[in-house]
């Protein structure tokens, strides 16, 4: 009898949990206000000044998780104490004895023809679709992610999809908004728990398609990426790397990983960066971060060096870019992440001041300690 009583409660609390489920998404429902990409011209350049008015304004981005760091150790211990780190994370990607194999294989994978785009397909693929409404379209999506509270790893996936699909497919202009919508909805059934219906995708682009029409595209980036969804992006290395890159300071430090986010998001932004190696961004990334905090010391070092496998003179290019995007010398007028990380929450590390020049002496191979 008592085991039934307590079926019977378990049973009541889940199904109150569900309703209040239910209460809350159809209230979330009725206050959420349309985001709108509006009509792509190909004159519109990314350093117009209308570009910013085009676009809408978002809210509630997604809290940033804190990642756990590595005590202060000697270079050659670094790596296994970041993998005894690991093996207590609760994070499914950073887990037991065997994360290095893990890392392994997600390096394997990057490399993989099928899941990269082609580098240059603007130029070799696209006929109606340029490099400015690529890039005004990511940072209208990262303003439609931060509407639905997706994960950082939905809005990576969204962009891998759009760029693989652009690498196959000629695509007018009119459906560029589409595919972006659709490739956001089939990221987010891929990562998320409770992913947006695709009413509210069409909902989001002011109903300029149809529920038919996101569903058929839908249907189309999947039989073309021939239903490989699962690649690694930046943001697969940059939490592995940025534990790493956190070892000389005596507290975790939040302002270094929302810098790297902040950093890693802005890539997205950059054609040019398409012919990176996931990785290798997020090296490159992890190296800008502690160049920007610390800029009187060598922002590499060996344990950095042999965890992520490049050294600095292999980042170099991909830091520069990276680098012209932090002092908006590319794409300033597209504000969307800039924004998002102005926010007390991220530690407004989009408001940091870079210096304008990184030493060259910074890029010359780092000497074992």
């Amino acid at each position: 009898m008592a085991d039934q009583e307590n079926n019977n409660t378990r049973m009541m609390t889940r199904n109150a949990k569900k309703r209040a489920l239910e209460a809350i998404h159809s209230q979330s429902q009725k206050k959420k206000t349309r985001v709108v990409l509006g009509e792509i011209s190909n004159n519109i350049r990314s350093d117009h000044p209308s570009v910013k008015d085009e676009k809408p304004k978002c809210k509630n981005p997604k809290k940033a998780k804190k990642d756990s760091t590595t005590t202060s150790v000697s270079d050659s211990q670094k790596l296994v104490v970041v993998d005894e780190e690991n093996v207590k994370s609760s994070d499914p990607q950073m887990c037991d004895d065997y994360v290095t194999d893990i890392y392994e294989y997600l390096h394997n994978m990057e490399k993989e023809v099928k899941r990269r785009p082609i580098g240059d397909y603007v130029e070799k693929v696209q006929k109606d679709v340029s490099v400015n409404m690529r890039a005004i379209l990511v940072d209208w999506l990262v303003e439609v992610a931060e509407e639905y509270k997706l994960l950082p790893y939905t809005l990576y996936l969204t962009i891998s999809y759009i760029d693989r699909y652009l690498s196959v497919n000629v695509l007018n202009r009119q459906k560029l908004q589409l595919l972006g919508v659709s490739s956001m909805l089939i990221a987010a059934k891929y990562e998320e728990i409770t992913p947006p219906h695709t009413e509210d995708f069409c909902y989001i682009t002011d109903n300029t398609y149809t529920k038919q029409e996101v569903v058929k595209m839908e249907a189309d980036v999947l039989k073309a990426l021939n239903f490989e969804m699962g690649n690694p992006t930046v943001k697969s290395f940059l939490r592995r790397f940025t534990k790493v890159a956190q070892d000389d300071y005596e507290t975790p430090n939040l302002q270094l990983e929302f810098l790297g986010y902040y950093l890693a998001e802005l890539s997205l932004l950059e054609y040019s960066c398409l012919k990176f190696l996931p990785s290798l961004i997020a090296a490159s990334v992890t190296f800008l971060s502690r160049f920007t905090l610390k800029q009187g010391s060598h922002p590499w070092n060996s344990a950095l060096e042999q965890l992520c496998g490049y050294k600095p003179s292999d980042l170099k290019e991909c830091v520069q870019v990276l680098h012209d995007l932090q002092l908006s010398r590319r794409a300033a007028a597209l504000v969307a992440i800039r924004e998002k990380y102005k926010q007390h929450k991220f530690k407004c590390v989009s408001e940091l001041s870079s210096p304008s020049e990184i030493p060259d002496s910074f890029f010359e191979d780092v000497k074992e300690l």
